[in-house]
């Protein structure tokens, strides 16, 4: 004959396994939401920097032009020196 006694605390310990379940389960979708959200961030930013870049290297074409039509090197402020004797 078996001797069966009912667990009183089964229900409850039933009750808080599933609330866990739950909230591990809502974590795990936070999570993926997250890394989503940062991944498409990340991408966003990157495009950024490779604008930025492209940006940089055309204002450095662009200054060193400005500086050889604007400054071309016979106008420099060093002043020359006479080659007429005294």
């Amino acid at each position: 004959m078996l001797n069966w006694r009912r667990d009183p605390d089964y229900e409850r310990r039933m009750h808080e396994l599933a609330i866990r379940m739950q909230q591990t389960e809502n974590e795990i979708l936070r999570v993926r939401s997250d890394r989503a959200r940062i991944e498409k961030e990340t991408l966003r930013i990157e495009k950024e920097i490779e604008q930025l870049r492209a940006e940089n290297a055309r204002e450095k074409a662009l200054s060193a032009s400005i500086r050889r039509l604007c400054f071309p090197p016979e106008s420099s402020s060093i002043p020359v020196t006479s080659t007429v004797p005294d």
